[in-house]
């Protein structure tokens, strides 16, 4: 099977790019699931219930998150009620949403996804190693196909995850800095790997962000207002194919859409 899971969406531009492209690059690339991180993809931070069900319905199956999720409070029952949106499966208990979910392709093959944050630079959360065990240890038998999105600031943080579940999921994603990483690769067990996704939204920015402000806040110290910037957009994300049998992955690869002008 084949996955397209795409880096963080930043504000308009980023979900403006994916919804011109992503019913194309279902049929190019035969694609069998699209996941995309959301948790940005509403003015630069948080997702919105409107902005959540465009992504929805504009060829994008299932939607992760990170610590932004919070933000619009309108957005919390339909984390309740919606089972193609996760958010961070370690935040506090009773949090609104589900922090992994089982998706069926085609109708028949499940795949869980699931979604953890990081404590390192971030805020407070449960450790997210026991709460992956915790989960793996209650997935349902038939489910071979296990994806992780690890949304977390330090990179040797996700490396260490990538390494502990290593042979028992079949990719773990890192989400968070925007900067798509080199070094997508399979660990042993078959385990996919990549320390971060990269983003989709515009490329003249800082993170998706105006620049000057955020470099303001660098030579400043003081808050800044921060601005969704315009310009070309590209999306970035990482390719996997996964043995639907075993769940082990088979192939991992950086993957860009070059500049989209016009968004």
């Amino acid at each position: 099977m084949r996955i397209l899971f795409l880096g963080d969406i930043v504000g308009r531009p980023g979900r403006k790019g994916v919804a011109l492209k992503v019913n194309a690059l279902r049929k190019k690339h035969d694609l069998d699931l699209v996941v995309a991180n959301g948790e940005n993809a509403s003015q630069g931070i948080g997702l919105s219930i409107k902005n959540a069900k465009d992504l929805l319905c504009c060829g994008i199956d299932i939607i992760t998150s990170g610590n932004h999720i919070w933000k619009y409070q309108n957005l919390y029952p339909y984390l309740n009620s919606c089972d193609r949106i996760v958010r961070p499966a370690n935040v506090a208990e009773g949090s609104p949403g589900r922090g992994w979910t089982v998706y069926r392709i085609h109708d028949d093959l499940p795949v869980a996804v699931l979604n953890f944050q990081g404590r390192t630079f971030m805020q407070p959360a449960e450790c997210p190693f026991m709460a992956a065990d915790k989960i793996l240890n209650n997935l349902p038998e038939d489910v071979k196909v296990i994806l992780v999105d690890f949304h977390a600031e330090a990179t040797s943080e996700k490396q260490c995850l990538g390494r502990y579940l290593a042979g028992r999921v079949s990719v773990v994603i890192g989400t968070h800095t925007h900067v798509q990483t080199n070094d997508a690769r399979i660990l042993e067990g078959g385990t996919g790997y990549i320390t971060d996704a990269g983003m989709c939204g515009p490329i003249d920015s800082c993170l998706g962000l105006t620049p000057n402000p955020v470099i303001k806040r660098f030579v400043t110290g003081l808050p800044q207002k921060w601005k969704v910037a315009g310009g070309p957009v590209e999306l970035q994300g990482v390719l996997v194919e996964i043995d639907a049998d075993s769940g082990r992955t088979t192939s991992i690869e950086t993957w860009n859409s070059g500049q989209i002008t016009g968004v």
